[in-house]
């Protein structure tokens, strides 16, 4: 299941800056995506602890961390700011392009992006956004599964992503990209909700 459309028109982040602030949502080829409901603390707990650790990992260095809620606008060419159709928000992004960065947030594909799976999420997350990602040339992209314990990595490779490593969210799990950081898994395992049977 896909997530609500706000209606069926088409829209830029020129009108997005205009909606109010109470209702968020994610822009992708104009249409308007209603971001589900604040996520559970599971979600939270994941990741905050993926952007913890590698705001460490990265203490001095020129890559940045960020964590949702932030705006990534994914222009297709030169368009201005206004003219930009597609505006999402990541759970976590990793940018070493410090040109990308500005007071509205990322202009431009991060090099990593992670999203947390939420039943209400996961469709729209491994479907429409890994598409996004991939267009967008995102290096490295995260799926991450608290419930099932596990985490689906995507490197783009010839402007694609090919075939998913999937991996047990257990011991440590290096960026493919940045493989000085490192997520260790262990400790945010064991403070998450028992599994769902």
């Amino acid at each position: 299941m896909g997530l609500p459309l706000r209606d069926h028109a088409r829209h830029t982040y020129g009108e997005y800056l205009r909606w109010p602030e109470d209702v968020r949502y994610e822009l992708i080829d104009g249409e308007a995506y209603l971001v589900a409901p604040a996520p559970g603390t599971d979600h939270q707990d994941v990741a905050g602890e993926i952007y913890r650790q590698c705001a460490n990992a990265l203490e001095g260095a020129r890559c940045r961390v960020f964590v949702s809620p932030i705006d990534v606008r994914l222009p297709h060419g030169e368009e201005g700011d206004d003219a930009i159709d597609t505006v999402v928000q990541p759970d976590v992004v990793l940018v070493c392009d410090p040109s990308k960065i500005d007071r509205r947030g990322i202009r431009g594909a991060p090099d990593w992006v992670v999203e947390v799976l939420s039943p209400g999420t996961a469709a729209h997350d491994q479907i429409v956004k890994r598409r996004l990602y991939e267009r967008a040339g995102v290096r490295e992209y995260w799926l991450v599964h608290p419930g099932d314990r596990v985490v689906t990595l995507y490197v783009l490779a010839d402007g694609r992503y090919g075939a998913p490593e999937i991996v047990e969210m257990k011991d440590r799990t290096a960026l493919t990209i940045v493989p000085e950081i490192e997520i260790a898994w262990d400790a945010l395992v064991a403070r998450l909700s028992p599994p769902e049977i």
